[in-house]
Parts: C-alpha cells; structure tokens; sequence
C-alpha cells in the first residue's frame, strides 16, 4: 500500500533481502525533518555571489543508496558502520544553459585545508568529497575556497527535504515523478522543470534542484531533461 506523499513501505522479507544484498550507506546525519529544516530563503545580499556561469545544480545525494551502489568502492568515512545518513550534499555545480564548466584555472590552493573543511562535514560527508567538489566545480564558481563552501551550507539550508524521506517512511519505494512532486510542494517556487532525479540500480541516487547565483530556484531545461523517469525506486534506508 502507497503511503501519503508517495514512498510505499516494502515488505518484511524484501526488507531482509536488500539489506543482506547490499552494503549499506552512512556518513554525517542529514535531518530529513521537516520541522528541522524550514528556514527561509537565504537572503541574497548576504552571499557571495560567482561568475563565469549561468547557474548551479545543488545535487543531494541519497547516502544508503551511495554506499550501497559503490560497495567496496564508497567513501569510508561517509560509509562507516558508526553513520547514518540521508540526503547529503554531493555538490554545488556551476552549470551553463548548456554543458558545465569543470577544473577551471584558479589562484586558490587544489587542496581544501581540514581546519576549513571540517566546518562542513555536516552537509559534506568527507573531506575526500570535499576536496573533490572544490576542484571539479567550486574551482570553476569565481569564490574563494570558503566562500564557495558558505555558498554550498546556505543553498542546502535553502531547501526542506520532504517528510516522503522521513525515516518512518523508509525503506520504501517511490517513483521519480513522485519524489519530484514532494519536493516542488515542500518548496514553494520550485518546479518540475527545475528538479532531476537521478537512479541508478533500481534506486533513487540523488535528487538535482537548480538554483540561480543568488540561490532562487529557477528551471534548467537541459537538466531536466537528463532525470531519470522509472517507476518503483528503492529508497534504502539509512543505518
């Protein structure tokens, strides 16, 4: 039976053969509480503002299906046995209305100093990842190490993850249409053409919401275009 907002909760014995088919995913707590997260917009004369770019992709990447998809591959220190995650940030990319920017020239140092990065763990879940988004994509924003970090804390406290994602709701199954319909109506201004799901595996990976340079949700056609559109996704959860 589907529940309210769209995640069917999976049966008991497919509960079972998930988990001991797949490893499972950790990192840094990411509240999926509503309550928790409703802030209001961040106030765009305060933030950094880039160059160089059209907009930004902020990518939430759903962390149990992370670790269960890179196995041996995933993060340790996002996949330790001692975390539990749900949506974390993956990254704030700078994108042009076509194709993206990536390893752009910059007079900032490649590599993020733990004294700075550990302020971010918390949305973050590496300094590995960390170090990678600032090369891939802050490298390419025009801001300066920490300003492309304050930039990425305030578009994820700009966003309410559903209560769909609510671990009451989890694990469960939901098709990318619908996690696109919970989080366009828990963000007021948000639409379907401004968020891609991405799966892979069967499973809901991450969710892409696209944000102009001061933060505002704005749509991204070619993006839009690229989510994926299968029914039936496993949303593993965390723990």
């Amino acid at each position: 039976m589907t529940k309210p907002g769209g995640i069917a909760t999976l049966a008991a014995a497919s509960v079972l053969m998930l988990v001991s088919a797949c490893s499972d995913e950790h990192g840094p707590v990411a509240d999926t509480n509503t309550d928790a997260v409703s802030v209001s917009r961040a106030n765009a004369a305060e933030l950094p503002i880039g160059s160089g770019f059209d907009f930004y992709v902020l990518a939430l990447s759903w962390s149990p299906a992370y670790c269960i998809a890179e196995g041996d591959r995933a993060n340790r220190q996002q996949c330790a046995a001692d975390r539990d995650l749900a949506f974390v940030v993956h990254g704030l990319w700078p994108q042009f209305e076509t194709g993206y920017p990536e390893y752009c020239p910059s007079r900032q140092p490649e590599r993020v100093p733990a004294q700075l990065g550990n302020n971010y763990l918390d949305i973050l879940p590496s300094m590995g990842l960390i170090g990678h988004q600032w090369r891939k994509h802050g490298s390419c924003s025009g801001l300066n190490q920490k300003d492309y970090l304050d930039l990425t804390r305030a578009a994820r406290e700009s966003i309410v993850i559903p209560d769909d994602f609510a671990l009451a709701n989890l694990p469960g199954e939901i098709d990318a249409a619908e996690a696109e319909d919970a989080f366009v109506a828990a963000n007021p201004g948000l639409s379907r053409e401004g968020i891609a799901v991405k799966c892979e595996r069967g499973m809901l990976r991450e969710i892409r919401i696209c944000l102009s340079t001061t933060l505002g949700f704005r749509d991204c056609p070619e993006v839009d275009r690229k989510g994926c559109t299968r029914n039936g996704l496993d949303v593993p959860e965390p723990g």
